[in-house]
C-alpha cells in the first residue's frame, strides 16, 4: 500500500478495551522517538476504542451459538478402524453421506479425524450424526429408538443402528405376556428399546419392556432373556447338572434365525 512506499513507519496494535494484545512495526529509518512512540499508540487506542463501539452497538457481546445458516467446518473423532465404515466400498459410503446430508465435503484423516464442511448448521448436524451412527459402537443400558426389521416366532429383530440390529425376545415386547410377536409389533413400526446384553457371541439382546416400565419409575427387572425364556435345553437331573461321562440325550439347539436342530454329543 502507500504507507508501505511512502512512509517511514507502518505501525499495527491489536488489543481490547482492557490493553494491547499485539503489536508489529516495520521502519525504513534508523528509529523514532518516545514521543512519536507514544503518539502512535495513542491514535491507535482510539481508533480500536471508535471500531469496538461501532461493534458494541451491532452486538455487544459473542453469540452463544452460531447462525444455522453460517457455513462451517465440524470435526468428528472415530476409531481409525472406523474408516472403512464411512468411505464404504469404492467411496460408495462416503459420498452417498454427502448426497443425503447436502454437506460440500467429508476428509477422514489416518488418525480418524473426520472434518466435514458444510454451508449450514443443518446439513453439517444430519451427516454427523450419520458418521457417528455408522461408528458407533452399542453401549449396554442405552436406550435406543429403533425400526422393527424383521419378525420370528420367538421375537423381533430392531435396527438400532445402521450396522447394527439386536433381538427383542417375544418375553420383552411388552409388560404383560403376548402369545403372539405380532400382537405387539409388526415389521416397520419404530419402538423404543433398551440394550440390556451383548452376548458373547457379539449378538446384541434388546428390551421393550425396560423401556415401558422405566417410564413408570422401575428402574430394575427381569430384562435379561434366559436360556429358559428362549426355550433352549434344560438340564436333567435334581442337581440341575449334566452327569460327567455319560449320555446327555438329544440337544436342541436354537438358532437366532429360529432354526433348531437335534444331535447327539
Amino acid at each position: 500500500g502507500v504507507e508501505d512506499a511512502l512512509g517511514d513507519m507502518d505501525f499495527k496494535v491489536a488489543g481490547t478495551r482492557t490493553g494491547v494484545t499485539a503489536m508489529q512495526m516495520d521502519m525504513k529509518i534508523k528509529g523514532i522517538s518516545i514521543d512519536t512512540m507514544a503518539g502512535a499508540i495513542q491514535q491507535a487506542k482510539d481508533g480500536r476504542f471508535f471500531i469496538m463501539d461501532k461493534m458494541d452497538a451491532a452486538i455487544s457481546q459473542p453469540r452463544s451459538a452460531m447462525s444455522q445458516y453460517a457455513p462451517r467446518m465440524v470435526t468428528v473423532q472415530i476409531h481409525p478402524d472406523k474408516i472403512r465404515e464411512v468411505i464404504g466400498p469404492g467411496g460408495k459410503m462416503i459420498r452417498k453421506i454427502i448426497e443425503d446430508s447436502g454437506v460440500t465435503s467429508i476428509d477422514i484423516e489416518d488418525d480418524g479425524r473426520v472434518v466435514i464442511g458444510s454451508v449450514n448448521g443443518e446439513s453439517a448436524a444430519k451427516a454427523e450424526q450419520i458418521i457417528r451412527d455408522l461408528t458407533g459402537e452399542v453401549e449396554v443400558g442405552k436406550n435406543y429408538k429403533g425400526k422393527v426389521v424383521r419378525i420370528m416366532p420367538f421375537g423381533a429383530f430392531v435396527q438400532i443402528m445402521p450396522n447394527q440390529d439386536g433381538l427383542v425376545h417375544i418375553s420383552q415386547l411388552a409388560e404383560d405376556r403376548v402369545e403372539r410377536v405380532e400382537d405387539a409389533v409388526n415389521v416397520g413400526d419404530e419402538i423404543d428399546v433398551k440394550v440390556t446384553e451383548v452376548d458373547r457371541q457379539g449378538r446384541v439382546n434388546l428390551s421393550r419392556k425396560a423401556v415401558l416400565q422405566e417410564a413408570k419409575g422401575i428402574t430394575s427387572g427381569d430384562w435379561i432373556v434366559t436360556d429358559r425364556d428362549r426355550g433352549g435345553p434344560r438340564r436333567e437331573g435334581s442337581g440341575g447338572g449334566y452327569r460327567p461321562g455319560g449320555d446327555r440325550g438329544p440337544r436342541r439347539d436354537f438358532d437366532r434365525a429360529g432354526g433348531r436342530s437335534d444331535r447327539r454329543n
